[in-house]
C-alpha cells in the first residue's frame, strides 16, 4: 500500500503560523528565566522536607495542573523519590486515606484558589502533614495554608486570549523537574539505580551492565602463551567468537588473536609460530560493572580513532578474564 504524503511547501519567514509559534516559545522561555530568578531558600526547604520524609511525596492538582502533577509524580518515582498522584476530587470521596503521617503533599494550582483542593488542604492541616504549594499567588487559599510556597512568576499565558493554561503549566512542569533532579542529586541516585526503575525498552537496555549479558565460564575462548598458532585457530573455530584470549600462567590476559590478526600474519611459517608472535598485546578490555551502552561506545571508537571492533574481553581487578562481550550480545539485548 502506497502512503501518500502531504506536499511540503517552503514557507516565508513572516508566515503568521510561524510567528504565532515563535511567540509562544519565546513567551514561555522568558517565563522560565524569571522562574529561575525566583528560586530561593523555600526551594531548598522543600527539597529538604521531601528528601527526609519517611513516607511518600503526594502530588495533586486539578485540571491541567493535575496533568502536570501526574508527570511530576512519575518523574520523582522513577528517580528515587517514592511519589504518586492523588486526584483532589477523588480525595474528597475516600482517597484521603492514601495520605498518612510521614508523607508530604505537593499541591499545584496556578491561581491557588482551586476549590477542589480545599478538603485535601484541610486534611493536611488536621494531621500535621507538610504541605508544599506551587502557585503564583502567595496570598491565595493554597499559598496562605502551605508550609512552604514555591512561587510561580505572574507571567501571561502564551495563548492570545490569555486564558488557556500554557505558560503556567510549562512553569509548573519545569519546577517539578527541578525538584526531581535536586532530590536525585541529594540522594546520589546513579545510572545503575535508574536502571532498577527502567528495566524495559531501549532505555532499560542502555542501562544493562556488561555482567548481565556477557559470556562466562567454559564459553570463553582462552589459551596459554605457550600454545601454538594451530592451537589458537582450533580454539577460535571451537568457540565461534572470531577471537581467542591469551593468558599467562597466572591467568592474566596478556593478548588477543582475532580473525583479522590471522589474515594479517598468514604466510610462510605461520603455523609454526607461537601465539605470542601474532597476538595483539594488552588488548582493549572492560569491567563487568560497566554499562553495556558504554561498551558499545568503546567498540565503535577504539582509542579515539573510530576504529570498530566486535568483541571485548571482560576482566576483573587483576586483569583476569571474567567474561566476553560480543556485539551480537548487545544486539540481542536491544542496545542496537
Amino acid at each position: 500500500m502506497e502512503i501518500k504524503k502531504f506536499p511540503v511547501q517552503k514557507t516565508s519567514e513572516d508566515n503568521d503560523t510561524l510567528k504565532s509559534a515563535r511567540k509562544v516559545l519565546l513567551t514561555e522561555a522568558q517565563a522560565l528565566e524569571e522562574q529561575a530568578k525566583l528560586l530561593n531558600d523555600e526551594f531548598v526547604q522543600a527539597v529538604d522536607v521531601m528528601s527526609n520524609i519517611e513516607g511518600r511525596v503526594i502530588v495533586t492538582g486539578m485540571g491541567k495542573s493535575g496533568h502536570v502533577a501526574r508527570k511530576i509524580a512519575a518523574t520523582m518515582a522513577s528517580t528515587g523519590t517514592p511519589a504518586f498522584f492523588v486526584h483532589p476530587g477523588e480525595a474528597s470521596h475516600g482517597d484521603l486515606g492514601m495520605i498518612v503521617r510521614g508523607d508530604v503533599v505537593l499541591a499545584l494550582s496556578n491561581s491557588g484558589g482551586s476549590k477542589e483542593l480545599a478538603d485535601l488542604i484541610a486534611y493536611t492541616r488536621r494531621f500535621a502533614i507538610p504541605l508544599i504549594g506551587m502557585t503564583k499567588n502567595r496570598d491565595s487559599d493554597l499559598g496562605s495554608q502551605s508550609d512552604i510556597v514555591l512561587q510561580l512568576p505572574d507571567f501571561p499565558e502564551a495563548c492570545p486570549n490569555g486564558l488557556a493554561p500554557t505558560t503556567s503549566t510549562t512553569l509548573s512542569l519545569a519546577l517539578g523537574d527541578a525538584l526531581a533532579v535536586a532530590l536525585l542529586e541529594r540522594k546520589n541516585f546513579t545510572a545503575t539505580d535508574f536502571n532498577t526503575y527502567h528495566p524495559g525498552g531501549k532505555l532499560g537496555a542502555q542501562l544493562l551492565k556488561v555482567a548481565e549479558i556477557m559470556h562466562t565460564g567454559d564459553e570463553l575462548p582462552l589459551i596459554n602463551e605457550t600454545n601454538s598458532v594451530p592451537d589458537a585457530l582450533a580454539k577460535i573455530t571451537e568457540k565461534g567468537f572470531g577471537c581467542v584470549g591469551v593468558v599467562n600462567d597466572d591467568g592474566v590476559l596478556t593478548g588477543m588473536i582475532t580473525d583479522g590478526d590471522v589474515r594479517r600474519h598468514a604466510g610462510d611459517g605461520f603455523l609454526e609460530k607461537l601465539v605470542t608472535d601474532v597476538m595483539t598485546k594488552d588488548p582493549k578490555t572492560i569491567g563487568e560493572n560497566t554499562l553495556a551502552g558504554t561498551a558499545i561506545g568503546l567498540m565503535n571508537n577504539v582509542d579515539g580513532s573510530f576504529r570498530q571492533i566486535t568483541v571485548l574481553f571482560v576482566v576483573d581487578d587483576n586483569n583476569k578474564p571474567a567474561g566476553l562481550l560480543h556485539l551480537h550480545d548487545c544486539l540481542r539485548a536491544g542496545l542496537i
